[in-house]
């Protein structure tokens, strides 16, 4: 998503959530963010911080609901999508090189898996959500852009409703996973994976970062 969003012609001023493959464990009580690991705080917080950059991309899709299509809104959807590359992507990511692995094999070693797929967890499903997020973000973005470089105007009004049906289904998607992560995942490694566990974890995610991984 390398490529500029234009609005416009640039003079003017100017619950998604996939089918179960299996039921999902019951959310346990709350477990307080002070009492949980920093490896977990971290991708907590990082939650807490993009969670913000969603409500704000959810202001500006109903600015363009309700006919503002300027260089404002421009530059809120390519902040949007920069965010999306740069942090939401990074941490799916991390999620995935320290988290997941060692959740997975837990969850397999003790039998929680889709009745229909012993392979099958609830690990896959948060991994294909990162995939879905990855591939509706593509889509939006470059359904935004198109619409900028349709001259025809019925066309571009059925792009742009095309867009904010997109978009408002990767919004929708981003914030179950959010609440998948924070009640089901996060609580699962406080109470499943010992204090050195998640901090190999967490000293495995500073040195990827640290080597640009």
């Amino acid at each position: 998503m390398n490529e500029d969003i234009k609005i416009g012609n640039g003079d003017e001023a100017s619950p998604f959530s996939p089918p179960e493959a299996y039921s999902p464990p019951k959310v346990d009580e709350e477990i307080p963010y002070e009492d949980m690991h920093p490896l977990i705080q971290s991708l907590m917080s990082e939650h807490k911080a993009y969670s913000i950059k969603i409500t704000e991309f959810e202001e500006t899709l109903s600015m363009i609901e309700g006919g503002k299509v300027d260089k404002e809104v421009d530059e809120r959807l390519r902040d949007f999508f920069s965010y999306f590359d740069d942090e939401i992507r990074t941490h799916h990511l991390n999620e995935e090189k320290t988290l997941f692995p060692i959740i997975s094999q837990k969850m397999f070693e003790e039998g929680s898996h889709s009745k229909g797929d012993d392979n099958f967890n609830v690990i896959d499903v948060l991994e294909d959500e990162h995939i879905k997020s990855i591939q509706l973000a593509a889509v939006t973005f470059n359904l935004f852009a198109l619409f900028s470089r349709i001259p025809d105007e019925r066309s571009r009004i059925m792009i742009l409703d095309v867009a904010l049906t997109q978009a408002k289904d990767l919004v929708e998607l981003l914030k179950v996973h959010i609440f998948r992560e924070d009640t089901i995942i996060f609580t699962y490694a406080h109470k499943n994976l010992t204090n050195d566990e998640l901090t190999k974890l967490q000293k495995l995610l500073k040195e990827n970062s640290n080597n640009g991984n």
